[in-house]
């Protein structure tokens, strides 16, 4: 269970369009600035996973919002977020010198999204007991792998090149479709139970 939920978490994070992102917004930037923002982003990133996580429960409660029916909106946004992966969303521009981007808008709303947030409340929802550690384990996994990827962003710009950076982006649009589809027929099932 917590390799698929760390795969699964890791490609919610949409990793290969936050490398092109972070790419495009520290193009230029010396080594250990990029590191910086790299490292800055990771910790972000994993901190708005956490409080999403263990807060997605209270505010299904609060708002009086079955786990179901958010399942069915959450897969909604997921699978459009798919969708302009899979049509080649263009990565941000560069900002403007000064600018911090390593919380916004590298950790939120680039990598952790609607769709990511929706998703993560889900699975904060779902998870109990023993099982809910494991999911706390998987996001820092998927959180720290993101970070690496980050890390190692200009070797991989010189290995993969623009192209390769771009079929990756659809093959996780690909992924992400079928994890929209998934909550929507498990939200629309349980509805007709």
């Amino acid at each position: 269970m917590f390799f698929s939920l760390v795969i699964k978490i890791f490609f919610l994070l949409t990793p290969f369009f936050g490398l092109s992102a972070f790419m495009a917004m520290t193009k230029g930037e010396e080594p250990s600035t990029r590191r910086n923002t790299a490292l800055r982003t990771t910790a972000s990133v994993t901190v708005v996973g956490l409080v999403i996580f263990f807060f997605g429960p209270a505010i299904f409660k609060t708002l009086g919002i079955t786990l179901d029916a958010f399942r069915i909106g959450a897969g909604a946004l997921l699978f459009l977020s798919a969708v302009s992966l899979v049509k080649g969303k263009a990565a941000p521009e560069k900002p403007e010198p000064g600018d911090d981007i390593a919380v916004v808008p590298l950790a939120v709303p680039i990598i952790v999204g609607p769709a990511t947030i929706g998703t993560l409340m889900i699975l904060g929802s779902e998870l109990a007991g023993p099982r809910l550690y494991t999911g706390v384990a998987a996001l820092i996994t998927a959180s720290v792998g993101m970070g690496l990827l980050l890390l190692a962003s200009r070797h991989l710009e010189r290995l993969l090149g623009s192209m390769g950076l771009a079929i990756l982006m659809k093959l996780t649009g690909l992924i992400l479709a079928a994890l929209a589809a998934q909550l929507v027929f498990t939200g629309i099932r349980n509805f007709l139970v």
